[in-house]
């Protein structure tokens, strides 16, 4: 076959059981059993020549792989297909989350709730506003902010009124060694041991 079947996703979730020839209700032994049966049939190396058995058996090895899984299988008979596809995309995890909120009444509760309480416009405007206008709104390279900006000089000023406020001497030297620790302050040594 040159040109591959391309199915689309479906929500039944009932063809993967059909090519193992099961029904929903199949427990784990009967895919297994109908699995073995069906591979030992189609098995590319029992059929050479036969190109549709080698896609056959790509089928069955499928159905198996998914049905056996109890995690995708779960998903396949509640979502089909479509739900197998999501889990891939989204994760396992994200499944529920993805059809609850691609439902009809999600998607209406959401268009109904921004209508009726202008969401839409109120946060389009809080946010073009506040970027364009307000405190966010990018500035010119070279431009401070002046509520940040300290100049040097005044930082300076700033440290001598506080030096002179304190009337402390600053410690300007560290300890030299773990034994005896020496600080000078001011005009006088320390020394501790």
């Amino acid at each position: 076959m040159a040109e591959q079947r391309q199915r689309s996703l479906s929500t039944s979730g009932e063809a993967l059981y059909q090519v193992l020839g099961l029904d929903k209700s199949c427990t784990h032994e009967d895919i297994k059993k109908s699995y073995r049966k069906l591979a030992l049939r189609y098995h590319p190396d029992k059929n050479p020549e036969n190109p549709e058995a080698a896609e056959k058996f790509k089928e069955i090895n499928n159905a198996h792989a998914t049905l056996t899984d109890i995690t995708k299988r779960n998903i396949y008979d509640k979502y089909g297909s479509l739900g197998l596809y999501v889990s891939q995309q989204f994760g396992e995890e994200n499944v529920n989350t993805y059809f609850m909120l691609s439902s009809w009444w999600a998607k209406g509760l959401f268009a109904v709730c921004g209508i009726l309480t202008g969401c839409y416009f109120c946060c389009c405007l809080c946010c073009c506003c506040n970027c364009c206008f307000g405190k966010c709104k990018p500035r010119p390279p070279g431009e401070e902010d002046p509520e940040c900006y300290v100049s040097p000089e005044d930082l300076e000023e700033q440290i001598r009124t506080d030096m002179e406020r304190d009337g402390d001497t600053p410690i300007v030297l560290q300890p030299t060694n773990a034994s005896e620790k020496t600080q000078l302050i001011g005009d006088g040594h320390r020394t501790y041991t």
